[in-house]
C-alpha cells in the first residue's frame, strides 16, 4: 500500500477534497503538522510522493518557521527520487523556490473567485488538462512565484501571470485551491485570523472578496470545480508509483 506523506502548516487548511480521493484509492497518509511539531523531521525516503499545502507563512519566514528549511531540503529530496510532489500556494511556493525561483510579494492579493486561463502546454498537460480553457478556482494568496527554469507554464488569471507549472514529468505547483469545497471556504470566512486578513486588506475589488461575494460565487462555481478538481488529483495520483527519472539539482543553502 503505497505511502504518501502530506504537509500541513495550520488545520484550516487541510487536504480537503484531496483526503477521500488519496484514501479511495488505496494509499496511506502521513501527516507531519508543523503546527504542531514543527521539529518534525521526516524520512522521506519512506513514501512515494508529497503533497504540501498552504498556509499563512512565506518563504521568506525561514528564520522564524524553520521548519521550511526542513519541508525545502524533503522537496528537494523527493525530486531528486524522481518521486511525484504537488504543491498548493504556499506548497507551489516552497517548490518554485527550491527550484531556484523567485517568490515576492504580489502587487495585488487574489481573494476569492477567478477564472483560470490554462497555456496551450496546460490544455494539453497530462494532470492539468481536465480544467480545459478556462475554469473558475477559489484563491488566497497575498505571495506568488515565478515559473522556474526549465518548468512548464500551465496557467494564468488576469492579474497573476505564473499560477501553475510543472517540472519534469511528475513535479506540479498550483496557486489557487481546487481542494476545496464549500464547508471549508465557510470555514476560513469564519475564521477570525483569515477574517483579520479581509479586513487588512481593505482595498481589494469587492465584486470578489466580500464575504457575502464569495459566499454566492461559492455557491454558483464550487461543484463545477470539484468535479474538474477531482479529475486533476487523480491524475496526479496516478503518478504514485510509476517509474520515474532520478535528478540532480543545483546544490543550495536554503537562506
Amino acid at each position: 500500500m503505497p505511502r504518501l506523506l502530506v504537509f500541513q502548516h495550520v488545520a484550516a487548511e487541510p487536504l480537503g477534497t484531496l483526503d477521500r480521493l488519496i484514501r479511495r484509492r488505496g494509499h496511506r497518509i502521513r501527516f507531519a503538522n508543523f503546527e504542531r511539531q514543527p521539529d518534525f523531521e521526516p524520512n522521506v525516503d519512506r513514501y512515494r510522493g508529497l503533497v504540501v499545502l498552504g498556509g499563512p507563512m512565506n518563504v521568506e519566514d525561514q528564520a522564524r518557521r524553520p521548519h521550511l528549511k526542513t519541508e525545502l531540503r524533503a522537496i528537494e529530496r523527493m525530486l531528486e527520487q524522481g518521486k511525484p510532489v504537488l504543491g498548493i500556494c504556499l506548497g507551489a511556493q516552497l517548490l518554485a523556490h527550491v527550484l531556484g525561483a523567485p517568490v515576492r510579494r504580489h502587487h495585488e492579493p487574489e481573494i476569492g473567485w477567478y477564472p483560470l486561463r490554462t497555456t496551450d502546454a496546460g490544455r494539453s498537460d497530462p494532470v492539468l488538462a481536465p480544467l480545459g480553457e478556462t475554469s473558475p478556482v477559489f484563491q488566497w494568496h497575498r505571495y506568488s512565484f515565478e515559473v522556474p527554469h526549465d518548468a512548464t507554464h500551465l496557467a494564468r488569471t488576469e492579474g497573476c501571470e505564473h499560477q501553475a507549472f510543472r517540472y519534469g514529468d511528475n513535479a506540479y505547483g498550483f496557486q489557487f485551491h481546487l481542494e476545496m469545497d464549500e464547508a471549508l471556504i465557510e470555514r476560513w470566512l469564519r475564521n477570525p485570523a483569515y477574517r483579520e486578513e479581509l479586513a487588512e486588506l481593505g482595498g481589494l475589488d469587492p465584486s470578489r472578496s466580500d464575504v457575502d461575494t464569495i459566499r454566492h460565487h461559492t455557491r454558483a462555481h464550487i461543484a463545477g470545480m470539484q468535479a474538474r478538481a477531482d479529475a486533476v488529483f487523480n491524475q496526479f495520483l496516478d503518478l504514485v508509483g510509476r517509474p520515474q527519472r532520478r535528478i540532480t539539482l543545483p546544490s543550495r543553502e536554503w537562506v
